[in-house]
């Protein structure tokens, strides 16, 4: 908060300078012997003669104007003040923090989106920083019409432009229409700069710009959550059974129909994969047991299988002639 008081015939006036106020100027113009001038932090008091320039005090404390205020600007200028004159100037309190500011679109905006004719409609909000930074451009452009300027005339500014900005960002960086905010970075720097841009002639500057989230239509962000929930499962059969399950555990109690329901899918879906795998064993056993048996039909017996002789190493029985192999 700060203030400028005039004291004058044991008279105090008081002007509370407010925390969204970017600017507040005196409106007397003639300073009287005895008059103070006190800047609080986070705030610069600027003298100004015929709309110029002609000191700024940056420091916060109390000030006196006939033994402090007047020999600092004739040091600058070269004024001559008279002991007997009154300083005849204006003085701007200008707010030097950093002001924060929430925006949001007031309307849907409709992005070009293949498949939609009429676009796809969007809303987004976030937040917004800037800050004085060029005096000059301010008292030029604004404090000349103005004797007071406040946080929300910036607001109403930037909104203006907002929507517009939105939807060429979006266009040129929003690589996935259908998941914005992994884009959201390189969206907001682009605003950023246009933005700087659209405030440059009044003296302020941007000094970050943060897109929080982006609102779909709700029949689209359904949409958008089951394709990622199937993405993120990957496997068909477990997003099926995952469904089951969450079914089941929907259901408000033992025996309801939604809870029978989900019980039926999941026992068939048991069931068909048992039968699945049994018919994959089964043909995994009868390969192993064919293997064999062709092997042993195609080797030499260690007897003669018509007189029990043992045989040797020929392909007839030594006993009986019985052809062995």
């Amino acid at each position: 908060m700060g203030f400028f008081s005039n004291q004058l015939a044991n008279v105090v006036e008081w002007k509370e300078f407010r925390d969204d106020m970017i600017f507040w100027k005196w409106p007397n113009a003639e300073l009287k012997k005895g008059s103070r001038l006190i800047i609080r932090p986070g705030q610069d008091a600027i003298f100004l003669n015929t709309g110029r320039i002609e000191g700024i005090f940056k420091d916060d404390g109390d000030y006196d104007i006939e033994s402090q205020i007047i020999p600092f600007l004739s040091t600058l200028k070269g004024f001559k003040f008279g002991f007997n004159t009154n300083l005849r100037a204006e003085v701007l309190f200008i707010n030097t923090k950093e002001f924060t500011v929430k925006w949001g679109t007031s309307n849907a905006i409709n992005i070009p989106a293949a498949g939609m004719p009429g676009g796809m409609p969007i809303r987004a909000h976030g937040t917004l920083n800037f800050k004085v930074n060029d005096y000059i451009k301010m008292i030029d452009k604004i404090v000349g019409i103005k004797n007071e300027y406040f946080v929300e005339d910036v607001r109403l500014r930037v909104t203006a432009v907002l929507d517009q900005l939105l939807m060429k960002w979006i266009v040129k960086e929003g690589k996935d229409m259908f998941n914005l905010q992994a884009n959201s970075f390189d969206i907001a720097q682009g605003i950023s700069t246009d933005l700087d841009m659209e405030l440059f002639d009044t003296g302020l500057t941007i000094t970050g710009f943060n897109i929080m989230s982006f609102t779909y239509p709700e029949e689209i962000q359904r949409m958008i959550n089951k394709n990622a929930s199937q993405s993120m499962i990957g496997d068909m059969n477990r997003y099926q059974q995952v469904a089951v399950v969450d079914g089941m555990a929907g259901s408000s109690g033992a025996g309801g129909a939604a809870a029978d329901m989900a019980k039926m899918a999941m026992g068939m879906t048991m069931a068909n994969q048992m039968m699945q795998n049994m018919n994959q064993n089964a043909s995994a056993n009868r390969g192993a047991n064919n293997a064999p048996a062709q092997g042993a039909a195609g080797a030499r017996p260690n007897f003669c299988p018509n007189c029990g002789q043992k045989a040797g190493d020929s392909n007839f029985c030594p006993n009986c002639g019985q052809k062995l192999a």
